[in-house]
């Protein structure tokens, strides 16, 4: 046992420097402000009580929270569907479907975000070929469509691979059973095929709804800056302002956001896990 003791110390020492040390550091920042003195440091809530005080930075909570809702539930209604072609598809098509979806995957999101620019400005891609049949231009970037265009776009491949992956797993021989007692395909899907893909819906509403919950740059190009969201608003106190306590303590803040909404999601799957294991037995 103890070589493979050994060969865990670097990954210790990973975690030690690039996750301990880093959220360390954040909550001795969130929690204190510099005094009179350069040297002096107090220690103090007065960064919380600012946010909470503040009408503005909670409507930008709120805000963000919207929007990362929004985002996760056009995420299910669309990945949902083509995670269950994907899953019913024959082997070989199923590769190159997978493969189409997880292909955008392979390039940079800030990439994929430009891309977006271009195809939405005022004369892109959807406003010439508007123009080809004589309709107006639309107002497509810098506005609320947009950006929640673009953080479906980037994070539904999550959403469909963990549906995906749920529903590849299900044993088929309950549609067998299904089908024998008199159910039509309608009925089995909602009594069978849904109830067990739920522990993937629900793993993948955490991987879309934490990264759009905090998301700042896809807001900040297709919004064009006038689309402020908490992410926004952390990385101006940090790179802008240069007030590391104050963009520490939203930061903890939205820590303990994801951390519940972490242990909502879990707690959720573990109790369905736990009535899918009774009505299996």
């Amino acid at each position: 046992m103890r070589p493979f003791r050994k060969m865990a110390y670097p990954y210790v020492v990973w975690v030690a420097l690039m996750i301990v040390a880093p959220m360390l550091l954040t909550t001795i920042y969130a929690f204190t402000t510099r005094g009179n003195d350069v040297k002096t440091i107090n220690f103090t809530f007065a960064n919380f009580a600012r946010f909470f005080s503040d009408p503005i930075f909670l409507d930008v909570l709120r805000r963000s929270l919207w929007v990362a809702l929004i985002t996760t539930a056009l995420c299910v209604l669309l990945g949902y569907p083509a995670a269950y072609i994907i899953a019913r598809a024959n082997p070989r098509r199923k590769i190159l479907l997978v493969l189409l979806v997880t292909a955008p995957t392979w390039i940079n999101m800030l990439v994929r975000t430009y891309a977006w620019m271009g195809i939405l400005q005022d004369n892109g891609l959807i406003n010439t070929f508007l123009a080809l049949f004589g309709l107006q231009p639309l107002k497509l970037l810098h506005t609320d469509f947009a950006v929640i265009l673009g953080m479906v776009y980037n994070f539904i491949p999550f959403m469909i691979l963990q549906i995906y992956t749920s529903l590849t797993k299900m044993d088929p021989s309950y549609l067998e059973a299904a089908n024998d007692l008199g159910a039509d395909k309608v009925m089995a899907f909602l009594k069978v095929t849904l109830p067990l893909s739920v522990p993937g819906i629900i793993s993948g509403i955490t991987l879309v709804f934490l990264p759009a919950v905090s998301s700042f740059f896809i807001p900040k190009l297709l919004g064009g800056g006038q689309y402020v969201l908490i992410g926004n608003v952390i990385e101006n106190q940090f790179l802008t302002s240069g007030n590391w306590n104050f963009g520490s303590a939203l930061s903890l803040i939205m820590m303990v956001i994801i951390m519940l909404s972490m242990y909502i999601t879990r707690k959720l799957d573990r109790d369905e896990s736990r009535e899918d294991g009774g009505r299996r037995l």
